[in-house]
C-alpha cells in the first residue's frame, strides 16, 4: 500500500520545488526596507554613540567631530533594491517646482538648520520624472537600487546614491 503512494508523491516533488522557487523569487523582488543605521559601519556607529558634546563655532550650526564625517560605508549595502524613508533636501527642481534631484536625510532640517549628517547618512537621489512636495518637513519613501557613490555639493556630501524608481509620501 505504501509503495503505491510513492509514485504520485515523487511527481509532486518537482512541482513543489518550482512553487517554492517562485515564492522565493517574488519575495526577493520586493525592495528591502533599510534602516538608516545600517548605512553606518560599526566604527562610525560607536563614534556616534560615544560622541562628545557638539561644538558651536560662530553664528553657524554646531559642527560634528571630524572623525564622524569621514563618509565610510558598509560595502554590503551596495546594489540593494531598497526602500528607505527620509526627508528631502532639494538640489534640482523644475520651474513648476518638481524635485528632480535631492539629498535624502534621516531627519528634518538636516543640511539646512542643523549640522549636516555624516556622509554615510545622506543619499543622493535622482528621480527623472520628479515629484512635488507640500512642505520640506513631509517625509517620503524612496525606492530604488542603493549604490555606494560619493557626491559632494555646497549643501553636503553623500556616500550613497540611488536612481529612484518611486517617491511616495511616508506612511507607516
Amino acid at each position: 500500500m505504501l509503495h503505491s503512494f510513492q509514485g504520485p508523491t515523487k511527481a509532486l516533488v518537482p512541482a513543489f520545488l518550482i512553487l517554492l522557487l517562485s515564492i522565493s523569487m517574488q519575495a526577493s523582488s520586493e525592495p528591502r526596507e533599510i534602516d538608516w543605521l545600517e548605512l553606518m559601519p560599526a566604527e562610525d556607529l560607536a563614534l556616534l554613540e560615544n560622541m562628545p558634546e557638539l561644538e558651536h563655532e560662530g553664528d553657524g550650526p554646531p559642527l560634528l567631530p571630524d572623525e564622524i564625517m569621514t563618509g565610510r560605508v558598509v560595502p554590503e549595502m551596495s546594489n540593494i533594491e531598497s526602500r528607505i524613508p527620509g526627508f528631502v533636501v532639494p538640489l534640482k527642481t523644475t520651474k513648476d517646482m518638481r524635485i528632480l534631484e535631492f539629498f535624502l536625510v534621516p531627519y528634518y532640517g538636516a543640511c539646512i538648520h542643523v549640522p549636516p549628517p555624516p556622509p554615510n547618512q545622506i543619499i543622493h537621489i535622482k528621480y527623472k520624472q520628479g515629484f512635488k512636495l507640500e512642505a520640506l518637513y513631509d517625509p517620503v519613501w524612496v525606492e530604488g537600487t542603493l549604490v555606494i557613490d560619493h557626491t559632494e555639493t555646497a549643501i553636503g556630501t553623500s556616500s550613497y546614491s540611488m536612481v529612484a524608481e518611486a517617491v511616495e509620501p511616508y506612511e507607516e
